[in-house]
């Protein structure tokens, strides 16, 4: 069954960021991943460079990796399956760890997984049985930063469209990001994101065309430098 995701228009919100003051600006090809300890008060931006890309990623706090990301905690909190504005992301133990801050895309994904070599053989046939995969990434990812397989938690799917259907199901479908749409996060506390950058050829999360996606990433000093007032004249 097809299912038109619709974004989330009232929670559509505007970051007065710019990129100038970033400690990092980079663009990632699909199939790279990418990790970093966001410090407490800064910010992450992700950006859908062509449009229609999924992007999935895994939070932990920085000091105890095994306080996690929790799909549970999270969906529960807000009453909500679907993330935007506003949204925390709640750890196993139900702290904090980032708030979706701004949002120019509307609505993001926290049930349909990350793809691995299993789950593409299950769907979509053997012959994909060898093809690279997200879960790929994060385990490449997580051996940087002393984690293994065991590590691997609840992702997110930014920008990715998996409505769930009348019967419970998870359809995934064809997404409403555009060319240059973005999703900003604020951390609560250290937190360590790994950010796989979907190569999935075989359902139209990716439009069945991986493309770049940009990250953005600030340091506290910019994020408070919004709310300093400018001097007098």
């Amino acid at each position: 069954m097809s299912a038109r995701w619709e974004a989330d228009v009232d929670a559509l919100a505007q970051s007065a960021l710019e990129p100038a003051s970033a400690v990092e600006d980079v663009v990632l090809p699909p199939g790279d991943g990418w990790s970093a300890v966001v410090a407490a008060g800064g910010r992450l931006r992700i950006v859908d460079v062509d449009g229609k890309q999924g992007v999935d990623a895994l939070f932990y706090d920085a000091d105890e990796v095994t306080n996690r990301y929790s799909n549970t905690e999270t969906v529960i909190a807000q009453g909500e399956t679907y993330l935007t504005t506003g949204s925390r992301l709640l750890t196993v133990n139900g702290d904090e760890l980032m708030v979706i801050v701004a949002d120019t895309c509307g609505r993001h994904d926290t049930m349909g997984g990350a793809c691995a070599q299993e789950t593409n053989v299950v769907r979509y046939g053997t012959h994909t049985r060898h093809e690279h995969t997200c879960r790929n990434v994060f385990l490449a990812l997580a051996a940087k930063h002393d984690m293994t397989v065991r590590d691997l938690t609840h992702n997110i799917n930014f920008f990715t469209n998996v409505p769930i259907t009348p019967e419970g199901k998870l359809s995934f479908e064809e997404g409403i990001s555009a060319p240059g749409k973005y999703v900003e996060l604020q951390a609560t506390r250290d937190t360590l994101v790994l950010i796989s950058n979907c190569p999935q050829l075989n359902n139209p999360c990716n439009d069945f065309n991986p493309t770049p996606i940009r990250i953005v990433r600030w340091d506290r000093a910019a994020v408070d430098a919004l709310d300093t007032p400018a001097p007098v004249a």
